[in-house]
């Protein structure tokens, strides 16, 4: 089954590196990056910012190791990390996600 896996960090650089990673390693296929802004609680106070959501496909079997991947690369002391299914797409893509997420 193939994933996309997302989080965001607070600079274009660090999901850069997050993303190029995962993709050096073989543990996702290929990864989206996009600006958006961010309203959310933290520190007792409703924040604001403007970050960069990292969007990875990959593997069911290469999920554990991309959070790993994130965990270790990641400024936040508790970054969001979650997955959903690509439940339907074009078979050949599918399966190219699945080979390039079985790692190098």
């Amino acid at each position: 089954m193939a994933l996309a896996v997302c989080t965001t960090t607070s600079s274009r650089e660090e999901a850069q590196a997050i993303a190029r990673a995962c993709v050096d390693a073989g543990i996702a296929a290929c990864a989206h990056l996009d600006e958006i802004s961010s309203v959310f609680y933290w520190d007792g106070a409703v924040q604001e910012e403007t970050e960069i959501r990292l969007m990875l496909k990959t593997s069911e079997a290469a999920y554990k190791a991309v959070e790993a991947m994130i965990l270790d690369h990641h400024s936040y002391d508790e970054p969001a990390i979650y997955a959903f299914e690509i439940a339907t797409g074009s078979p050949s893509y599918l399966a190219w996600i699945e080979d390039n997420s079985a790692g190098r």
